[in-house]
């Protein structure tokens, strides 16, 4: 049941809402895409620029010819980025990274290849196809470079981002700011909620701004650019509503959907008669797309070893003298079909680590009564600390991967008294792949990430598996890890 009174005193917190003073150099709402997607361009006539210079520097065109062709792309490589939509700015996702734009990005590589290579014939710059294939490469490369410096840059301004507004209370509206606050790169900040019930369990600490009935004020009084509706008590007719309002506002809308912990595999929004439907595909676990899989592991492992050889003996040294004992720490953890395997791993804390662990009980960190769990734990030494926040502990699983023990990306190994709290039969999907060097666990979570999220994570990427999401989320892992979120 709510509390009355915590309802009062929420909104007491936000009673004088209605008085707060707009932002230094606030950026009108439906300026701040045209900021990101000005920049954007910009980024792409500059990576344009220096990708076709770089080409036709390497073939050895002549000045005129190379004017020409620089032109060209420099012109062509935006037009074309237009047409496919990677100026859009209206999915909150494309304001994180770069990664959803890969689709449309190879899109318009191949587009783009087609007139690339009939200019490389016509102006003499031979052979046209590898004028094409450097230009195409170089692009790639600076292309992505450039956006992603551009977004880490926007993420740092503080009038870019978005004012954001919880519809509803309780446990999930809790979860959401969580999520906010632990994910700063999608350049939100909550502002309050709104809510005719306050629940007393799980709501976030964020002033009540007032009811349903008053969100247009609301919204217009907090300069809001964003509305996140949880869940809430108040009725079908009031939601719609609401919703009705944030659109006649030109707010962004997202809706938290029901029995979202099993919406993994949502492929689209398809309709039946006019209403909308949410999709969720059934996955497939054939024998040809698990040998897909398994191809992608071997090739992976083989080409990531030979890459990060030199950091990993370089990390290996570091180790050596930076602390006694062993450069590797091998654990026993649960595999697929909870079959035993040893983990290998840098070895990131001192040699007496797990007898010492019995003295930390009293400060575990983790809420779950699973996990262990310290930010500062003091048996970490201080390489460890270092190869811990951007997963370089975590290479030598490279080898478990080319076994056959693990894959690139799967479930988090479980030790097994991790794995013995698996109690809903549900849990138990997680045991039908690999456990993973990555997975959405590491690249939602990592260690800020409780157990039964992991879990929820596990069952989500297991229940909605396909080789194409396996590629986006090692796509995903190389910023969460660079960012160092939620690692310790």
């Amino acid at each position: 049941m709510e509390s009355s009174a915590v309802n009062q005193e929420r909104a007491n917190r936000g009673a004088s809402a209605y008085a707060v003073e707009p932002r230094k150099h606030q950026v009108m709402r439906r300026d701040r895409g045209a900021v990101l997607a000005k920049l954007l361009f910009f980024g792409d006539v500059a990576a344009a620029l220096v990708a076709s210079a770089l080409t036709v520097a390497i073939i050895g065109a002549s000045a005129e010819s190379a004017l020409i062709y620089i032109a060209v792309v420099t012109l062509a490589c935006p037009a074309i980025a237009f047409a496919v939509g990677l100026y859009r700015t209206d999915m909150l996702a494309l304001w994180a990274s770069s990664v959803t734009e890969v689709p449309r990005g190879a899109v318009a590589l191949i587009v783009l290849s087609w007139p690339l290579f009939g200019v490389s014939a016509a102006l003499g710059l031979d052979p046209a196809i590898e004028a094409t294939a450097l230009t195409v490469a170089a692009l790639i490369v600076m292309v992505t470079a450039t956006r992603t410096m551009i977004r880490a840059r926007l993420h740092r301004k503080e009038h870019l981002r978005q004012r954001t507004l919880i519809l509803g209370s309780g446990v999930v509206a809790g979860q959401v700011v969580e999520k906010i606050h632990n994910n700063n790169q999608f350049g939100l900040d909550p502002v309050g909620i709104v809510d005719e019930y306050v629940h007393t369990i799980g709501t976030p600490d964020l002033p009540r701004l007032g009811g349903f009935g008053d969100l247009g004020k609301v919204i217009e009084a907090q300069h809001i650019d964003r509305v996140i509706i949880a869940f809430s008590r108040v009725s079908h007719e009031e939601l719609l509503e609401a919703i009705r309002s944030c659109r006649d506002a030109g707010i962004a809308v997202d809706v938290v959907p029901r029995l979202f912990e099993f919406l993994d595999g949502v492929r689209s929004l398809d309709q039946i008669g006019g209403l909308p439907l949410l999709s969720i595909g059934v996955p497939v676990l054939g024998s040809s797309m698990v040998a897909a899989k398994r191809a992608l592991d071997i090739v992976g492992s083989l080409a990531l070893i030979v890459a990060f050889s030199p950091l990993m003996l370089a990390t290996a040294i570091a180790i050596k003298f930076n602390s006694k004992g062993p450069v590797f720490f091998l654990q026993t953890r649960a595999g697929r079909g909870n079959k035993a395997f040893k983990l290998i791993k840098f070895r990131s804390m001192y040699s007496d680590s797990e007898e010492r662990k019995a003295e930390l009980d009293t400060a575990n960190e983790s809420e779950d009564g699973v996990m262990f769990k310290m930010k500062r734990d003091p048996r970490v030494t201080s390489v460890g600390r270092f190869i811990r926040r951007f997963s370089i502990d975590e290479l030598p699983q490279l080898f478990n991967v080319l076994k056959g023990d693990m894959s690139l990306v799967g479930p988090r190994p479980l030790i097994f008294s991790e794995a013995a709290a698996l109690e809903e039969r549900w849990h138990l999907r997680r045991l039908e792949l690999r456990p993973g060097i990555t997975g959405p666990w590491q690249v939602y979570g990592r260690s800020q990430s409780p157990f039964q999220e992991m879990v929820r994570f596990d069952y989500q990427y297991v229940a909605g598996w396909s080789l194409a999401r396996d590629i986006e989320l090692l796509l995903e892992t190389l910023p969460a890890v660079l960012s160092g979120r939620g690692a310790y």
